[in-house]
Formats: structure tokens, sequence, C-alpha cells
């Protein structure tokens, strides 16, 4: 079976009682680290200095209703958001920030509701993590695309070659070396560079 991933939490709430209840909510063995402050402000501040899976605001806070906060967030990260409303706001609210992304609860809640709703936000926050490493494999390759493109252009230019000698050139060296192709290519970008 395979090892089940712990959710880093930030809890935005003025309501300690509410912060209680939610935090029992959040089993150590799935959750953790837990953090909680009572402003946005600091919300701000926590997720500039470390990265969430999960931020859970509780409206309104002290400095704010909260809601600017989810969508600056939303904006700016793929964590997954939660913000509970008073029930008579909830609908007005959820036009706002549902096109961001942003699960809303209306309070009074349950336990049932609040559980379920973390459960849907790990499975969102595992699929956003899978389409970060597809992203970020994808750049990584146009990357070693457009260096070794460089590297045959610079050997075009510099050695005469072909385009397809250029190319050949380097899977060779490449080969050779045991090294990958953007290697190569890196070294061929520096000599030339060097030489200029």
């Amino acid at each position: 079976m395979h090892d089940r991933a712990k959710y880093s939490v930030l809890i935005a709430s003025s309501n300690k009682k509410f912060d209680e209840i939610l935090t029992s909510l959040l089993p150590a063995d799935e959750y953790g680290p837990v953090d909680t402050v009572d402003n946005a402000g600091l919300a701000r501040r926590k997720l500039t200095d470390k990265s969430y899976d999960i931020l859970i605001v509780n409206s309104p806070l002290r400095d704010e209703n909260g809601i600017d906060l989810t969508i600056d967030i939303a904006d700016e990260t793929n964590i997954s958001i939660m913000l509970l409303v008073d029930a008579a706001h909830l609908d007005e609210v959820n036009a706002v920030v549902g096109q961001y992304g942003i699960l809303t609860l209306s309070k009074p809640t349950n336990r049932a509701a609040v559980t379920q709703s973390l459960k849907l936000m790990c499975a969102t926050r595992n699929r956003l993590k899978r389409m970060e490493k597809k992203t970020a494999s994808f750049e990584e390759k146009i990357n070693e695309i457009k260096l070794v493109n460089r590297a045959k252009l610079l050997l075009m230019e510099k050695e005469g070659l072909s385009e397809d000698t250029a190319h050949k050139f380097i899977e060779k060296l490449a080969m050779d070396s045991r090294s990958p192709r953007v290697r190569v290519a890196e070294e061929i970008i520096a000599r030339y560079s060097h030489k200029a």
C-alpha cells in the first residue's frame, strides 16, 4: 500500500473556537503541519514564506472579509482553497470566488460537510501536483530543444556545418561522453560564447 501524502494546511480565522474544531478534523497522519493565523496580512506573509497545500479561510478575518485574500492566492498559486461564509451571503460570494476555483461552504456547517470538502480539496491538490510535474517536464523538454537548436546554429555559423551534420555531431558527443544532449549543447554554447 502507498504511503498517504500529508497535506500542509494554513487556517486563516479570527475565531479560536472554529480553529479548535477545524484542527480536530485534521488528523495528524493526513494533515501537517497545520498553521493558524487570525488575519489576511499574516496569511499573506505565511504563504510567501512557505508553500501550503490547503488554505482554509473563515470569513470575516480581523483585517478584511477574506474574499480578496482567497482570490489573490488563487491567482498566484495552485493551492486548494476553502472559504467559509455566512449562509446569507453564500450565493453572492460563490458567484465571485467560484470562477477562481475556490470552494465555498456556508456557516454554520457540520463536520461531515467539512470532512467531505477536505477530501475533495486533497484530491484536487493531488491532480494539480501531477499537472505541475507534467508542466515542469514539458518546460524542461522545450528548454532542451531550444538549447540544442542554439548549439546547432552556432556549429552551423562558426564551423560551417549543415543542420543535419550539426545535429549528428551533438548526438555523437552526447553518446561518446555519456552526457545528456542538453549538457553537450550547453558546453558548445559556452565554448562559442567565450570566443565572441
